[in-house]
């Protein structure tokens, strides 16, 4: 704005020292020097009052030209920050504020129809200008606002991607260590109630908790990897797979439970990683249960590929005697929703509740590819 202040002053002092040049009666320049002071002070009202002043500076004009620059540069300021109606109207007034002084002042060497003419290119210049400066700003402000979006969604984005992250690594953590404590729970158990076994079992034992502790502290250092490494080496740390459910079958019978494993799904056609894990990890967590709320009760578990390529996984356990004694292991009861959050997110389902019979069933099923 204080440049533009000072071309105005440049341009009425111009315009003045013109009019005085050109000027024979005498008393035209004092009274330009007036209204060419009087516009430079009514100027900085642009800033607050835009179409007020500019309005008041163009009727200036049709008094004398010393307020032509002030005026042209209120126009430009009205169609930079008002609508286009508004500033057209502005601008109208200013060509006819224009075409009165043109008559009772005249213009030395040009006649007056092609000064009018230059007059509203002149303010047709001066709208265009406006607007076009007022549609960059606009556009530039509607950038920088997408930027600004942009930048708030990559953010959201990424914490969305964060938390996803600790709820896979809650989930692993879950399913693995809690079923890995479970046995050693379970062996340490056998060990309390029987210290009388012979030696050579109680060593066994304690090599039993000893090398699941062991596994243990192994997949703890698993998930810290995965926190710790880019994302570009988390796919290469071990996986369980479907057919490692027998060997998850055969720890739970080392540790004494009664698992009765019927396969009908091992062994043939390749299963994808993510259904393998998602079917290992339900019966893992399966089997934790049954430790942890029926324990010493037997426990079958089924595989199978149904008509309709999918497998279909189902576990059942007989209900303990005392259903109100506490469960052999403290847990947080999210283990069943865990595991349907497993089987939705691979595309399937999980249910579980009591059966007639009185047992205890998880059944999920999980797509496989045709």
């Amino acid at each position: 704005m204080v440049g533009a202040l000072a071309v105005a002053v440049v341009l009425t002092g111009a315009t003045v020292f013109g009019e005085y040049v050109s000027d024979e009666t005498g008393w035209l320049p004092g009274f330009d020097i007036a209204i060419g002071a009087v516009s430079l002070l009514v100027s900085p009202l642009l800033l607050r009052r835009p179409v007020g002043a500019t309005v008041l500076l163009v009727t200036l004009t049709a008094l004398s030209p010393a307020a032509t620059p002030s005026a042209a540069m209120g126009v430009l300021c009205v169609a930079q920050l008002s609508r286009f109606r508004v500033a057209a109207a502005v601008a109208a007034v200013g060509f006819i504020a224009q075409a009165v002084q043109g008559v009772w002042r005249g213009q030395a060497g040009i006649d007056y129809g092609w000064w009018l003419f230059l007059v509203a290119i002149a303010f047709g210049a001066l709208l265009g200008w406006g607007r076009l400066a007022r549609d960059r700003r606009a556009l530039i402000h509607s950038l920088r606002e997408r930027a600004r979006r942009a930048e708030a969604e990559q953010g959201r984005r990424v914490a969305e991607a964060r938390m996803r992250e600790r709820h896979r690594v809650a989930r692993e953590m879950h399913d693995g260590l809690a079923h890995r404590l479970s046995l050693l729970a379970t062996y340490a158990g056998a060990l309390e109630y029987r210290p009388d076994s012979p030696p050579e079992q109680l060593a066994g034992a304690a090599g039993v908790i000893r090398a699941g502790a062991h596994e243990a502290l192994n997949e703890l250092r698993e998930v810290i990897t995965v926190l710790r490494e880019d994302a570009k080496d988390r796919d290469v740390l071990p996986q369980p797979v479907l057919d490692d459910i027998p060997r998850l079958i055969d720890e739970s019978r080392d540790a004494g439970a009664a698992v009765e494993l019927r396969d009908a799904a091992t062994g043939g056609d390749a299963v994808p990683d993510i259904v393998g894990r998602t079917a290992y990890r339900i019966v893992q967590e399966g089997l934790t249960n049954a430790r942890k709320h029926a324990a010493g009760q037997p426990v079958q578990v089924l595989l199978e590929r149904q008509s309709g390529a999918r497998l279909v996984i189902d576990i059942r356990n007989p209900l303990p005697p005392d259903r109100s004694a506490a469960p052999a292991a403290p847990g947080g009861g999210f283990g069943l929703i865990g595991m349907a959050e497993r089987a939705r997110l691979a595309g399937g389902n999980l249910d579980h509740g009591t059966s007639p019979p009185g047992e205890f069933r998880v059944r999920a099923w999980l797509p496989l590819p045709t």
